[in-house]
């Protein structure tokens, strides 16, 4: 790993009394793309706030390359900030958009040019220089944007939800488009999200936030198959959830039955929260399960089928390739590898199975925009 370029060593701050973030310690390397996941109201805006100069903590200290940056002003960090709403001038044409920020550092004209003409080509926007800002499309603005953002040449890059604006097959090609800038200028990009799929496919590493507190830190690879609690295997993709116990080493018993796993250093008959994910349990005939359920609701994905299943009256969410039709009764069969033991937690009991999963959670993603940066901010 690089070397360390920030360091938040045990960062507090509450705003009207509330705390919203509790001791915070968090290291970011030179050259990594690391995200700040979780829900809204986590603190992970108030975290890159911090980094950048824009909020102070009220307790803890924030080092930059070794020196404590605390009262330093955000515009004499080496750093630069992507917001959601791009704050592009609407009076300037791309050009001049991208040239302000050198422009207000007195850089001699002759190499704004030549700096101007290197950010357009590495953001796609090569041939645009005369276009006014207001008749380019959501990504386009973003490539703007992100472009007047890097020609300063900051060391750290921090973006705050910027492809929350944008419709879902632009939001995936802007993923690719900003790891590539990432790689190519090696800059630090710090990214908040509260977008699973999208911290899991860009970024180095994965900061998953909740309650003002980092629950785990580490690559999506480990993120997603071994969450260190019920709040990270829930948040970071579907998973089945539940209560179990270890009988011994290597043993894991839940549902009524005990299976083979590769979990150890438990206390024996400890109790535990369990992980499944929904792709690793095979669906066989009922009569050669190790569990068998009957099928509740069956949703076409395109390359598969997400299926709800009643075990003993807990629901669980399979994905199949296969069609699986509603209220036929089928076998679950759940290699070792495909459990994961975690120690209980605060967030234990929480989540779980799918028999609440409804409509009304996709509702809770459908808050309106302004009501959840509030909810960010407090």
């Amino acid at each position: 790993m690089n070397n360390k370029l920030i360091e938040l060593r045990s960062i507090s701050k509450s705003f009207d009394g509330e705390q919203v973030l509790c001791g915070i310690d968090l290291d970011i390397h030179d050259k990594e793309f690391i995200t700040l996941l979780g829900p809204s109201g986590c603190g992970k805006t108030t975290t890159l706030r911090i980094i950048g100069g824009f909020e102070t903590p009220d307790e803890g200290d924030v080092i930059f390359d070794g020196v404590r940056i605390n009262d330093l002003p955000a515009y004499q960090r080496q750093v630069n900030t992507v917001f959601q709403r791009y704050a592009l001038f609407p009076h300037l044409n791309v050009y001049d958009n991208v040239a302000f920020g050198p422009r207000v550092h007195k850089v001699d004209e002759k190499e704004i040019q030549s700096r101007v003409r290197e950010m357009l080509e590495m953001a796609g926007l090569k041939g645009f220089e005369h276009r006014r800002v207001t008749t380019l499309s959501g990504g386009q603005q973003q490539r703007v944007a992100i472009a007047r953002a890097l020609i300063n040449k900051p060391r750290v890059l921090l973006l705050d939800e910027p492809l929350g604006a944008l419709d879902l097959k632009l939001r995936k090609d802007m993923q690719n488009e900003l790891k590539r800038i990432q790689r190519e200028t090696g800059i630090t990009f710090i990214y908040v999200t509260h977008d699973q799929e999208e911290a899991l496919s860009m970024s180095d590493t994965v900061v998953v936030m909740a309650g003002g507190k980092i629950q785990q830190i580490g690559t999506p690879t480990d993120i997603y198959n071994e969450p260190v609690n019920a709040f990270v295997a829930d948040f970071i993709g579907e998973s089945n959830i539940l209560d179990g116990v270890m009988p011994a080493d290597r043993k894991a018993r839940f549902a009524g039955q005990t299976f083979d796993c590769v979990d150890s250093g438990f206390e024996k008959n400890e109790p535990v929260d369990v992980v499944i994910r929904p792709e690793d349990v095979d669906v066989v005939p009922a009569e050669q399960g190790q569990l068998r359920g009957t099928v509740t609701s069956v949703t076409f994905k395109g390359d598969y089928y997400e299926i709800i299943v009643d075990v003993a009256g807990f629901k669980w969410m399979l994905e199949t390739s296969d069609y699986v039709a509603p209220e036929a009764v089928i076998g679950l069969h759940i290699e070792p590898d495909a459990i994961h033991v975690m120690k209980k937690s605060e967030f234990s009991g929480m989540f779980g199975d799918y028999s609440t999963f409804s409509d009304e959670f996709d509702q809770l993603d459908k808050l309106p925009e302004e009501e959840t940066e509030a909810d960010e901010e407090a």
